[in-house]
């Protein structure tokens, strides 16, 4: 995939911007994590890019890169049940925010991967379309929600080792979807969401 990086601010010049992505949105199983991330102007790195592109080594790799260079970055965890409480579309962005909220730096403008975002106060923002792939603090954003979603799936699959979480992290796999109809769910499953093929009454 050729990268298309903006290295300028979306906004203005010279302001603190923040990208900000999600990672989970489509599982079946889990919390939403969302990311945070200002990075220095002058901030590059060649293999930085969407987290879907990149192998899990190579997330894992620029992880400590992106925490140690950024200007401020921070992660925003929403629960299964709050999921279930308030959808998954809301449950995202509220995931954004709480990442927003633990910046150590304010931000004066926030890019935002997708099409929908709720207004965080006064901060201006634009939502962009595959903005994983266009800019690169969504881009370091991206990478992050990502690989503290799947450490935190890892750790919870020691206790449901039955869900395959530590392959599928999660996500509707057929072998998760058949664990699902033999064991049921667990605290950590998404009561809201089509959690079988063919839906079926499950005793929660």
């Amino acid at each position: 995939m050729k990268k298309n990086w903006s290295l300028l601010p979306y906004y203005t010049p010279n302001c603190i911007e923040s990208g900000c992505d999600e990672a989970g949105r489509g599982c079946l199983a889990g919390p939403v994590f969302a990311a945070a991330v200002v990075l220095p102007t002058d901030f590059h790195n060649d293999l930085l890019n969407d987290s879907k592109q990149l192998t899990e080594k190579e997330r894992y790799q620029l992880r400590p890169i992106i925490e140690q260079e950024a200007t401020a970055w921070a992660v925003g965890v929403v629960t299964a049940q709050e999921i279930d409480k308030i959808n998954i579309l809301n449950a995202s962005i509220l995931a954004m925010h709480r990442a927003i909220d633990q910046l150590k730096v304010r931000p004066e403008h926030l890019i935002i991967d997708g099409n929908r975002f709720k207004p965080y106060g006064d901060i201006p923002y634009h939502t962009i379309k595959k903005g994983d792939a266009k800019y690169l603090s969504i881009a370091a954003a991206s990478v992050l929600a990502k690989t503290y979603r799947d450490d935190f799936m890892t750790h919870i699959a020691e206790e449901f080792p039955q869900y395959g979480w530590q392959q599928n992290k999660g996500y509707p796999t057929q072998l998760h979807r058949k664990a699902i109809k033999e064991f049921g769910t667990t605290p950590y499953h998404r009561l809201t969401f089509r959690l079988l093929e063919q839906q079926l009454t499950l005793d929660f």
